[in-house]
């Protein structure tokens, strides 16, 4: 039984559902991961943060299949993968939000939600267009499906982007976003606005239709983020996990990393990258 910080339970195995072990990432001579090992729980919401530039949303692309590891291994509800996402198909389904929504300007809402489905899959268009009208619904924006990006504001822009994210082809179970990954999901958004996206992203987490137990990572600076959409987190700093515990112990524990990073202060262990 996983209790949510909402009050929420939600029945689900404790099982590993992403495994990264012993995974290394650089980039030239720039070290970003050194033999990390992670997990991701089926059902949970994983935080992962840390300052800027130590790996978080490499950790993301990594999980997605979207780059290698230069080391390590990665392995999907128990299966190890080989190569990039392109290369084979995971057991599962996985969807990501990125930062910057990352939508196509010259395509409409339409298009962007279904691009994967209008490019690869055996659908009608009519039938991908109910399926994209039905994500569209679930994340608020019903009748916004001939609208371009332009014609959006920042927060319907990322909403846009997470209908595209848990969009899934009915005919193949193995496009089923089982596990959403988040890429700062309101960086750039206002308070209100930025409310209104987390509390989206814990009703995605509770009522995904698609399957039984919703699972997600969340890369995030955000102190509202932080605290409204995750249970477990992982502090990332020089390559490693450093800190790992509950949402709640971040007021509690005395590592000089998490009491640094929560206040903002120039002076402790980190230090700025500017």
């Amino acid at each position: 039984m996983d209790e949510r910080s909402n009050g929420d339970r939600v029945d689900c195995p404790h099982e590993p559902i992403v495994e990264l072990k012993g995974v290394s990432k650089a980039f030239g001579e720039n070290v970003i991961l050194d033999r990390v090992d992670l997990t991701v729980y089926r059902g949970e919401a994983l935080g992962i943060i840390g300052p800027s530039g130590t790996g978080k949303s490499t950790i993301l692309r990594l999980i997605a299949g979207l780059m290698p590891p230069d080391e390590g291994e990665i392995y999907v509800k128990g299966q190890l993968r080989k190569g990039l996402i392109e290369d084979g198909r995971d057991p599962i389904g996985i969807g990501m939000v990125f930062q910057q929504a990352a939508l196509f300007d010259s395509l409409t809402v339409d298009e962007n939600v279904g691009f994967l489905l209008y490019q690869h899959s055996r659908l009608s268009r009519q039938r991908i267009r109910e399926l994209v009208e039905d994500s569209l619904e679930r994340v608020g924006l019903p009748g916004t499906a001939d609208l371009y990006p332009s014609q959006l504001s920042g927060g319907m822009r990322k909403r846009v982007s997470f209908a595209r994210a848990i969009i899934a082809d009915p005919d193949d179970p193995t496009h089923t976003p089982e596990v959403l990954l988040y890429d700062e999901p309101t960086a750039g958004l206002d308070p209100i606005v930025s409310t209104v996206v987390e509390d989206l992203i814990r009703d995605l987490h509770r009522g995904n239709r698609y399957c039984s137990c919703g699972t997600y990572v969340m890369v995030t600076h955000q102190e509202s983020t932080i605290r409204r959409t995750t249970d477990r987190l992982l502090f990332l700093y020089r390559g490693k996990v450093q800190w790992e515990g509950n949402v709640d112990e971040l007021d509690m524990t005395e590592n000089p990393l998490i009491r640094q990073f929560r206040t903002g202060s120039v002076s402790g262990p980190i230090r700025a990258a500017v």
